[in-house]
């Protein structure tokens, strides 16, 4: 039984780590388990999409595609790849090792969840992009602070700062407007507040990590690891739980080949297309009367 006390985790000597200050081999493991709890939310949603009513799988899309993106980002990181060595932000400490798999995993995988909340609240869909765009501009900020040695870094951090709160902004404020109009007030605030309090976390997160580089590679990832597991897959079980008793007709979440409309309800093009054929029918033959005897 002497195999069972051998390590089976050899990525770091397959992929050997770049950088004086590097992930470890605990570290790895850590991100192999967030890696296998990604998968198993994946496979739920996925699995439970086949069992939910027809016209009501919306979310289940849209979270499938985050926790997929999830899924295939820690296995990148667990495996040590997606990295690059850049010089600590004090120059005389070496270089450290930067993951920017990290950040194409929040840039796609945050996107799927900002569609969903802006869904729940009833917003405009020009209201979701600004949102959606806000998040693209917090994260390629982020990613292009942790990619300068210099402390000119700082700079990248405020843009993307400010995005978050623009962004916080618009989801508390915007969408609790629509979302009181739609008798939602209460799911939607809950799952807003709960997004806008964990992204706050994750500026504290970057600024002793990637940004001010004071704690280890391998605690930057248990951070990051906690504040991502908390983010979409647990937003994601709890907007599925809570839609148990939501009216999708009234939210309008219903979407069909005639885009999103009500179940049931009326489609302008179904109308048309009945109101108006597409040839008027051929008119009867005459026939001539019968001659009376």
């Amino acid at each position: 039984m002497s195999f069972l006390n051998q390590r089976s985790n050899d990525a770091l000597n397959i992929n050997p780590p770049a950088g004086d200050h590097h992930l470890t081999t605990h570290g790895s493991d850590w991100l192999w388990a967030v890696t296998a709890l990604y998968l198993l939310f994946l496979l739920v949603v996925v699995g439970h999409s086949y069992v939910a009513r027809s016209g009501e799988r919306i979310f289940h899309y849209l979270f499938t595609i985050s926790l997929f993106v999830g899924t295939v980002a820690y296995f990148t990181m667990a495996s040590d790849l997606g990295s690059t060595p850049i010089n600590t932000s004090t120059g005389d400490a070496g270089t450290r090792q930067i993951f920017y798999a990290r950040y194409i995993n929040w840039f796609v995988g945050w996107t799927p969840i900002i569609i969903a909340v802006g869904l729940i609240s009833g917003v405009s869909w020009a209201t979701i992009i600004y949102n959606i765009a806000l998040s693209w501009v917090w994260v390629a900020s982020w990613l292009s602070g942790a990619l300068v040695a210099t402390h000119y870094k700082w700079g990248f951090f405020a843009f993307g700062t400010l995005a978050y709160f623009l962004l916080s902004a618009s989801l508390l404020h915007v969408g609790s407007v629509t979302a009181k109009r739609l008798e939602i007030s209460r799911s939607y605030l809950l799952l807003s507040s709960w997004l806008a309090f964990i992204w706050l976390l994750y500026a504290i997160a970057w600024g002793v990590d990637d940004g001010g580089n004071t704690i280890s590679v391998t605690s930057g990832f248990i951070f990051f690891g906690i504040l991502d597991l908390l983010t979409v897959p647990v937003v994601a079980f709890a907007v599925l739980f809570l839609s148990r008793k939501w009216d999708y007709r009234s939210l309008n979440l219903y979407f069909t080949q005639y885009g999103r409309v009500p179940q049931g309800g009326e489609f302008p093009e179904r109308e048309k297309s009945v109101l108006q054929p597409s040839a008027a029918p051929a008119a009867a033959p005459v026939t001539p009367a019968a001659e009376t005897v």
